[in-house]
């Protein structure tokens, strides 16, 4: 890192520029972790193993059970889309609590099965509160770390997705065990002691402004390129796409295990179990390789990965196969936030205000073709009597087009990383 650049961290109030993060810093990472841990890793994938709970208690019917997770989509949209109009209101430290708040008061709410509408309008909230959040916290929290440290502070950000993916394979039956109320309950505590702990761990508005150095002639030169705005579409699609990769995993894994290879609940149990233990492990893999080898370099890798890894399940039936793709996948369902964003932030290196609005424009898209691609899919499943090849083949194809445009923005070298 530059001289110049020490010096306007200094002059920022931001951590000591060696790279050491002092414990505010830590705090407030924290503070991410446990708001993408609670209003999207437990608000989304907690409610899966919810779902066979609530039809057999007679809480509600299947369709109306698939109709709430749904909710949950339609909500994220909505916040994915008004996020940035909410912090205009508010400060991001207060619009954070209040999510995480209503995020908590959801799975209170949860408890009691007052009427499918009151469910709906809560499981709405949980995903506006998530899709809010999604949108902000990394830029919330990112200009108040060292520059050296960014990309390992973004991956522990969104390791709380994956930690929620990690408890609705393990904390969620532990809890049904004690009952369906018990569980809502469990989940609302958890997440009320999180919000608790991590109240006074977002920054305060104010400095830094978003200008982390001056730029230079080449730099301003580079910023008013036309290819910008196309990069930052093309990242848009790719990610809309990377969505409709992913939702077949997410969805139909343990169903397909379970019921299409013949093998069991309790053997597709374990897949989803070590989903969600690759989930833990891929957002700070992706933020430490996005550092070492370039955001973009790694998005390009990762989309690849993908793409082999849910091909694999159309093609073949190997358990070491089922294996490998398992935790690929599972590792790069929150693995591919921090990568998206460190990309749209190497773009964009020296406008906070036009990385937020990226990172919106960006997360609003996966949002809409991911609910989208829930519907489409389920709608392909019941019209094809459930060829879960065919399923898993859109979902590799639209993963490979997703890697393909990444060599339509312009030359390689449009994808070497901005230097700081």
């Amino acid at each position: 890192m530059s001289q110049d650049v020490i010096a306007t961290e200094a002059r920022a109030g931001l951590p000591h520029a060696s790279g050491l993060i002092d414990r505010r810093a830590l705090h407030a990472a924290f503070a991410g972790l446990s708001a993408s841990l609670v209003a999207i890793g437990l608000a989304r994938f907690a409610y899966t193993p919810l779902i066979p709970a609530l039809i057999q208690a007679h809480w509600f019917s299947a369709a109306d059970a698939v109709s709430l997770g749904a909710a949950n989509f339609a909500g994220y949209l909505a916040g994915a889309l008004s996020g940035r109009l909410l912090a205009a209101r508010m400060s991001n430290r207060s619009l954070m609590r209040w999510m995480m708040l209503t995020a908590t008061a959801a799975f209170f709410a949860c408890a009691f099965p007052v009427s499918l509408s009151w469910f709906f309008i809560w499981r709405f909230l949980s995903g506006l509160s998530g899709g809010a959040i999604m949108v902000l916290v990394a830029t919330t929290i990112l200009p108040h770390i060292p520059s050296t440290r960014r990309a390992l502070v973004s991956g522990m950000i969104f390791l709380g997705v994956g930690l929620g993916i990690a408890a609705s394979g393990t904390l969620v039956p532990g809890l049904l065990s004690m009952g369906l109320r018990t569980a809502w309950l469990g989940l609302g505590a958890v997440s009320l002691l999180l919000t608790v702990l991590s109240w006074g761990g977002w920054p305060a508005a104010g400095k830094p402004a978003g200008r982390s150095a001056p730029r230079s002639a080449d730099e301003c030169a580079e910023a008013s390129r036309p290819t910008l705005a196309r990069r930052l579409r093309i990242i848009c699609m790719q990610y809309a796409a990377n969505a409709l990769g992913l939702v077949p995993a997410m969805v139909l894994l343990v169903d397909y295990v379970a019921r299409g290879l013949g093998q069991g609940a309790t053997v597709g149990a374990r897949y989803w179990v070590l989903y969600g233990v690759a989930a833990t492990a891929g957002p700070l893999v992706s933020g430490w390789a996005g550092g070492r080898a370039g955001f973009g370099n790694a998005y390009r890798i990762a989309l690849l990965l993908q793409a082999i890894a849910v091909g694999l399940l159309a093609i073949s039936q190997q358990t070491a196969v089922l294996i490998v793709s398992t935790i690929i996948l599972g590792a790069f369902t929150p693995g591919i936030v921090p990568l998206v964003l460190g990309r749209i932030q190497e773009l964009l290196p020296h406008d906070a205000s036009d990385q937020r609005a990226a990172w919106s424009r960006a997360t609003a898209s996966f949002a809409l073709f991911q609910a989208l691609g829930g519907y489409g899919y389920a709608w392909l499943f019941s019209r094809t009597d459930g060829n879960y090849t065919l399923i898993f083949a859109c979902s590799a194809v639209a993963l490979f087009l997703a890697f393909a445009m990444d060599f339509t923005a312009g030359r390689r070298t449009d994808f070497t990383p901005v230097k700081s």
